[in-house]
């Protein structure tokens, strides 16, 4: 299955996300915001990346711009999930590169269907 990375600043957050994806087969790495996230991505390759908005340190918008810098993440899913739910936010997120949009809280079965689909 696929090696995710799951940025959000929200340790049940983390928790719940790792769970669920865990529990799909999945092998889950949690980061604690964008930074951190920068750096795990940075030290090894991960399929897709799950992250919040709204952060300390750097924010998920920024993350994605960070990370379709780097030639390694230029094709890989980035899913926003987040409680931001404005046209405008997600407009922002679409322009940093974000593949997709989920709103928290979210749907377990729902979470795990956008993951299987943007994996292919």
């Amino acid at each position: 299955m696929a090696n995710i990375l799951a940025a959000d600043d929200s340790a049940s957050m983390r928790q719940m996300v790792a769970y669920t994806l865990s529990n799909a087969g999945h092998s889950v790495v949690s980061a604690i915001d964008g930074q951190d996230a920068l750096e795990k991505a940075k030290e090894q390759k991960f399929d897709l990346v799950l992250t919040d908005v709204n952060m300390p340190l750097m924010d998920g918008i920024t993350l994605t711009r960070e990370l379709r810098a780097l030639p390694a993440y230029r094709f890989v899913p980035i899913l926003m999930l987040t409680t931001e739910a404005g046209q405008e936010r997600k407009l922002e997120g679409k322009a940093a590169g974000a593949t997709g949009w989920i709103v928290k809280p979210f749907n377990p079965d729902q979470l795990i269907a956008v993951v299987k689909k943007v994996l292919g």
